[in-house]
């Protein structure tokens, strides 16, 4: 699967750039015809305490799954995020069976 992690500007560090990949790449686990995904990490300058927004958008096979979540970090925001693409793939794999 081929992965982008971009983040809009600020420097991400090397931590948080492997976890992100880490738990990502754990979403093979789903459904294995992962074609690549799209991760942004942007930091909004209102002055609430959820300003940290990631994006991830994961391509499969005629379709996009997307996911967009606010949180005080980047890392429960990505945890949040995979939780919810892992049942996005799960009812995505399941239309597949169907068809």
């Amino acid at each position: 699967m081929n992965l982008k992690i971009s983040s809009v500007h600020f420097d991400a560090d090397k931590k948080l750039l492997d976890l992100i990949e880490k738990k990502i790449q754990k979403l093979e686990h789903y459904y294995s015809g992962l074609i690549g995904a799209e991760v942004k990490l942007k930091i909004n300058n209102d002055h609430e305490k959820e300003n940290k927004v990631v994006e991830v958008r994961l391509e499969v096979p005629g379709n996009d799954l997307f996911a967009k979540r606010e949180c005080k970090t980047f890392e429960e925001a990505v945890d949040q995020i995979v939780d919810t693409l892992k049942t996005q793939l799960i009812k995505y794999k399941e239309k597949q069976k169907n068809l």
